[in-house]
């Protein structure tokens, strides 16, 4: 069910897979990586699966996959623990640090809608599962590019990541907007989206540049069209059987949804 027709007053982006990092490469790049070093290969489909969770959260729910567990426990002779978990959380931070610059290229599109929306008058907010020192590398990239949101809340900015609503609150907050009802929360992965259902706002997901179909901008030119849309058809009935409100191939969409959102929407004269 869409949500009642309100006047939007501010857009909470998802940043890898949503505003940048077409196919939110760069987290699947440095999981697989933290997991090789160790000796445990995991696949890109398993990696992708808790995509949206703090990355902390994100590691430990790989570990607690049975095909994972069960090589842990090959290699270990016993189940991973908490302070496993924190040590391949220390050996992921450095390294997403540093192939992050690799990955901060807006996704077309971006700068052009967010530039309009301010122009409706609209605040631009940012939630993401990077940390505050990720996000140092991340933004003045993003910025270079053209997309410079208000409001940055990051993962370790509040008590527990997606798809607790936390850092939407908070991004509200910053912003100064309520209630949330006039909020859409724009993301690429199905924590995201319910984090902001929880949050009392107003859906958005986005398949094509996001995780669900991890494909650069170059792979999803080439792929061939009847498979991509075939994917791309599975990934938006998914969404929305987690509750999406709408749903759209690229954020260059969005200004679709705040029409129809706004068509009718009570005057606030």
């Amino acid at each position: 069910m869409k949500p009642s027709k309100t006047r939007i007053r501010a857009i909470l982006f998802d940043w890898a897979g949503t505003t940048i990092d077409h196919g939110s490469r760069a987290p699947v790049e440095v999981f697989v990586e933290v997991f090789r070093r160790i000796g445990i290969d995991v696949s890109t489909a398993e990696v992708r699966g808790p995509m949206g969770k703090a990355k902390r959260e994100h590691i430990a729910a790989l570990l607690a996959l049975p095909r994972i567990a069960d090589s842990w426990r090959e290699r270990h002779d016993r189940t991973p623990t908490e302070t496993d978990v924190d040590r391949l959380y220390a050996d992921f931070l450095p390294l997403q640090r540093e192939v992050l610059a690799r990955h901060c290229e807006v996704i077309p599109g971006v700068p052009e809608v967010v530039s309009e929306c301010r122009r409706r008058g609209i605040r631009i907010g940012s939630t993401t599962g990077y940390t505050r020192a990720l996000m140092d590398v991340v933004a003045p990239l993003a910025r270079d590019g053209g997309y410079d949101p208000e409001v940055i809340v990051c993962s370790d900015d509040v008590p527990r990541g997606r798809p607790a609503p936390w850092m939407n609150f908070r991004a509200a907050e910053g912003l100064d907007v309520f209630p949330m009802s006039s909020v859409l929360v724009v993301d690429d992965t199905a924590p995201g989206i319910e984090a902001g259902r929880f949050a009392g706002a107003g859906t958005v997901a986005v398949t094509r540049t996001g995780n669900c179909l991890g494909l650069s901008q170059d792979e999803a030119a080439s792929a061939d069209a009847a498979e991509l849309a075939t994917r791309l058809d599975a990934a938006s009935a998914e969404f929305r059987r987690i509750g999406a409100h709408y749903v759209i191939e690229t954020v260059a969409d969005l200004l679709s949804v705040l029409d129809d959102l706004e068509s009718v929407a009570p005057s606030e004269a």
